[in-house]
């Protein structure tokens, strides 16, 4: 194993982070570290990256740091450049620059080769040009081009100086560069920050691909399903390692919580048995004996330690609205939304019924929060128009408006909201939401983002809204707070609209999909796995046909909605027709791939031949030869992998 931790202690002042914690990173184990916000995770990742000293907890032999075969280590932290005046091109082929010198001098041995007819020179260059073809030498510029281009970059953004960009796209060229280093331990603090849902997907079937180790920090928890393997929590000043992704870790932590609270009570139990035996006989001569035998059993047990807490504390309210609306709750009719009428950012049509969760998804700046405040009146519509039905309360909440900073203390703020409520009925509204005892009297202003965004929360539900349209009301909670905003709102009898990049959160609760695209806004009649299944389906099925680019998925979904809507019988039958497709482009991506690497083993064989290794101008031909022979079976087998987990989706896809 790479890297190995025991008996590390981190600490701020007089502030435990975590003891005695053991920690380790095996080949190319894709790690995630899960905890509470404030617990330690990203403390975790600036230890393993050097950044903070490791401290002994113990004696050597007991508490050490041990690093085998000096990895490289890439951390993903805030974008900080040297020279700012570079253009993301420049800055990016920094790291190319190890690669573009073997190039070089592959080409200047090659050259070399023309006048020097020596063995040694020969061998030189085949030694150096193996090394070259195992590193990707063959198709780093591809990959280059394809990481610029997934992360939302044009040809005309390369050639910007980063002083252009923004905080976001900084972070995204940040990334980028540690894609294109691969490093043998990559150190990831919320990869998916700033990234639209399709660039995630991709991402998380690169990293599932990285064949390194992968150590990271996530609130993101189907991206933690699908790209993670090992689970270590901070919890209680300590580290705990779960195998298996996300959704795993939470199965096996309550299991085993469960079992050692059972374990422990019924040892509490017989203890307390035998205590009580030996207090009633201990004084009796005729049963001293049997007093004594039980005090020994006491004392000769293994004492099974108490379960740790279980961390299950978060806001709570079972709040629910005062008065019901009618069954037609809006209803949104050719409605023009946007900040200027010669630049209109979308047009909405769409009808909202009692008790619907409408999840509203899309990639930034087309219009998904303008469509919210344009339905609380803070913005004008640009045309059309949208009404509410009979005895609409609305709940609004506002990602941008919720980071309040004002010198008010959090009684004080709540209270200028409800003046009439007594000190009690204020503290007791705020506790539900984790403000208790003296955090009533914090500083507004000096709240974390998650707590600001607990009190405005507290504020809006205790008005008992019918109706909540909420904007990334998950933005800066923990798992934990997500997980619990979840069961509210599921539970909630009124209606919801919301918006969310948060993929989980959106499976969880939508019972319909407003998808905001450049294009246009549809509406999905189903939820958010609904949505992706058939968004999926309908790719592979253009692939099959070769008109699928990857480009345009959302719009893959729409033409199969017509499709994946009927019944039963034709699902299969379209599912049958896209498999018999797929199997048969794979037979022939198996039979050209065949084919490729025959003709390269061919030609290899021909580098034996005693009259090919004296004619070095037919040497240096027959290795330009064998170089596009290569290229042709990595192109094969690039085609055969992606028909290959095309047909596994496919069929996962029809089982589900």
């Amino acid at each position: 194993m790479p890297l190995t931790i025991r008996g590390a202690q981190v600490a701020y002042g007089d502030r435990i982070i975590f003891q005695n914690a053991n920690f380790e990173i095996r080949d190319r184990e894709k790690i995630a570290v899960v905890g509470r916000n404030g617990c330690g995770k990203t403390t975790l990742l600036k230890l393993l990256a050097g950044e903070i000293d490791f401290v002994p907890n113990g004696e050597p032999k007991d508490s050490f740091f041990s690093v085998t075969n000096e990895p490289v280590i890439g951390y993903l932290r805030q974008a900080a450049f040297s020279d700012d005046s570079l253009t993301m091109e420049q800055e990016l082929r920094k790291e190319l620059a190890g690669m573009e010198a073997r190039k070089k001098e592959l080409a200047e041995l090659s050259a070399a080769l023309q006048t020097t007819h020596t063995e040694e020179a020969v061998l030189a260059y085949t030694e150096k040009e193996e090394a070259f073809k195992a590193l990707g030498g063959y198709y780093y510029e591809k990959e280059f081009d394809t990481l610029i281009r997934k992360f939302g970059f044009s040809d005309d953004d390369r050639k910007k100086p980063l002083s252009d960009f923004s905080g976001g796209q900084r972070t995204k060229i940040a990334f980028i560069r540690l894609l294109l280093k691969k490093p043998d331990i990559l150190l990831l603090d919320e990869p998916t920050n700033h990234l639209d849902a399709d660039t995630i997907e991709w991402l998380e079937k690169t990293l599932q691909n990285y064949e390194k180790a992968i150590v990271l920090v996530s609130h993101d928890r189907m991206f933690l399903d699908r790209v993670v393997s090992v689970v270590y929590e901070i919890s209680n000043e300590k580290l705990k390692r779960y195998p298996g992704n996300y959704t795993a870790f939470v199965r096996q932590k309550k299991e085993l919580y469960e079992h050692q609270k059972k374990e422990y009570l019924a040892q509490q139990k017989e203890i307390k048995r035998l205590t009580e035996l030996v207090e009633r006989f201990k004084a009796k001569p005729t049963k001293a004996a049997m007093a004594r035998s039980k005090l020994k059993a006491i004392e000769h047990m293994d004492l099974v330690e108490p379960p740790d807490p279980y961390d299950e504390e978060s806001f709570h309210s079972s709040f629910q609205p005062e008065t019901a609306t009618g069954n037609d709750v809006l209803s949104v009719q050719d409605l023009v939304i946007g900040y200027d009428r010669s630049h209109p950012l979308q047009k909405i049509n769409l009808e909202l019924k009692r008790g619907e969760r409408i999840g509203i998804i899309g990639e930034n700046g087309i219009g998904k929060s303008t469509f919210l405040k344009t339905l609380v009146s803070e913005l004008p519509a640009l045309g059309g128009d949208f009404h509410y039905g009979v005895h609409v309360r609305l709940g609004y909440f506002d990602q941008q408006l919720a980071q309040i900073s004002t010198l008010n203390t959090v009684l004080q703020e709540f209270w200028d909201t409800y003046p009439d409520l007594t000190e009690t009925e204020a503290r007791t509204a705020l506790g539900a939401f984790l403000f208790k005892g003296e955090d009533v009297y914090k500083e507004v202003e000096m709240l974390s983002g998650g707590e600001k965004v607990r009190l405005s929360l507290c504020k809006i539900l205790k008005a008992k809204p019918n109706v909540l349209l909420l904007d990334e009301p998950t933005n800066h909670m923990d798992i934990q707070g997500k997980e619990t905003l979840e069961h509210m709102l599921s539970d909630y009898e009124g209606t919801l609209v919301f918006v969310s990049h948060d993929r989980y959160f959106v499976k969880k609760l939508a019972t319909r999909i407003l998808l905001f695209e450049k294009g246009g806004v549809s509406v999905f009649p189903f939820g958010y796995e609904e949505y992706e299944e058939k968004r999926q389906a309908a790719a592979l099925a253009a692939e099959a046909n070769g008109s699928f680019d990857g480009s345009d998925r959302n719009a893959s979904a729409k033409a199969a909605e017509k499709d994946f809507s009927a019944p039963a019988k034709n699902k299969d039958r379209i599912y049958g027709k896209e498999r018999s497709r797929l199997e048969k482009k794979l037979k022939k991506a198996e039979e050209a791939l065949a084919d490729a690497e025959k003709e390269a083993d061919e030609l290899k064989s021909r580098l034996a031949d005693p009259a090919i290794q004296t004619d070095y101008e037919a040497l240096g031909a027959l290795q330009e030869e064998i170089d596009a022979a290569d290229e042709k079976v990595l192109a094969c087998m690039e085609t055969w992998d992606e028909l290959t987990q095309a047909l596994a989706a496919l069929n996962e896809g029809e089982q589900g």
